[in-house]
């Protein structure tokens, strides 16, 4: 099977359906990631404009890389940042009543829920290239170093990056009674 890096190579050479085959391979990835960052009709639209981007783009790919997702996050992560200074701070916010219809009354779910408004808020007080590098390594999969390569820092920068997002997600209110909540439930299922 073809690298990533080949394919790029073969449609810069006039093989189309080369890169056609590399949005294959990472549609799905690339479209969740969009998701989870922009909401499911915003991803739809942004998706396509990725794979726009990335074609037009494909000559700056570094074939010294065999996978390209990086890179791809990357430029979904452009598109992303192009779409959001282009949107009202108002249109980024989902609607109250679509929050509130998944809603489930019981204590359970309202305990997640607290957990993670304690999470949000831990996310929040981090640096915005600090979450960066968090998200790409702990939702998309990425080593620190690829995600460096996603973000377009150096490997090391993003390491320190990632241990600073972790030692202030572990130090922030509520965080550490969280995990220590957690630990004691796990102690006592076993």
């Amino acid at each position: 099977m073809a690298s990533d890096a080949d394919l790029i190579g073969r449609s810069l050479d006039g093989e189309v359906d080369a890169f056609v085959e590399v949005v294959e391979r990472h549609e799905t990835a690339v479209g969740s990631y969009l998701v989870r960052r922009a909401g499911r009709d915003a991803a739809e639209d942004l998706l396509g404009e990725v794979w726009v981007a990335a074609f037009e783009s494909r000559r700056s790919y570094d074939r010294s890389y065999d996978d390209a997702r990086p890179w791809l996050y990357g430029v979904a992560l452009n598109r992303l940042r192009r779409y959001w200074r282009s949107r009202p701070a108002e249109d980024l916010v989902g609607e109250v009543p679509d929050l509130a219809a998944g809603w489930d009354p019981w204590s359970a779910v309202d305990l997640g829920m607290d957990a993670r408004a304690v999470l949000r808020s831990a996310l929040l007080r981090l640096k915005p290239e600090e979450r960066e590098v968090l998200r790409l390594v702990a939702w998309e999969d990425l080593t620190a170093a690829d995600a460096a390569r996603a973000l377009g820092i150096p490997a090391g920068t993003a390491r320190r990056l990632l241990s600073q997002a972790r030692t202030a997600l572990r130090d922030a209110p509520g965080v550490s009674a969280l995990l220590k909540d957690r630990n004691s439930a796990k102690e006592r299922h076993r």
